[in-house]
């Protein structure tokens, strides 16, 4: 299991449109990602999910993967929060 504090860096945080390619990413990955933030842990894979956070850029989250592909679905996901395109 790898859990990596990432700061978030989408100037507009995590909209509708980046949640949806967020959920896209993880889903990828064999591994299971959840995303802790604000006292909740919800599903990376999950839409629905991931709407709940209502995150915003500057926000910490914590990326928690675990699986034989853990840590490449850890580097994807900071990747795409810090706003490097894929």
């Amino acid at each position: 299991m790898i859990k990596k504090s990432i700061e978030i860096k989408l100037p507009h945080g995590l909209e509708a449109r980046p949640v949806a390619e967020l959920v896209q990413l993880a889903s990828k990955y064999d591994s299971t990602v959840h995303i802790e933030a604000q006292s909740k842990k919800v599903n990376a894979k999950s839409i629905m999910g991931m709407m709940t956070l209502n995150l915003n850029s500057g926000e910490k989250i914590d990326v928690i993967a675990e699986g034989s592909d853990e840590t490449a679905a850890v580097a994807d996901m900071e990747s795409y929060l810090q706003g490097v395109k894929h």
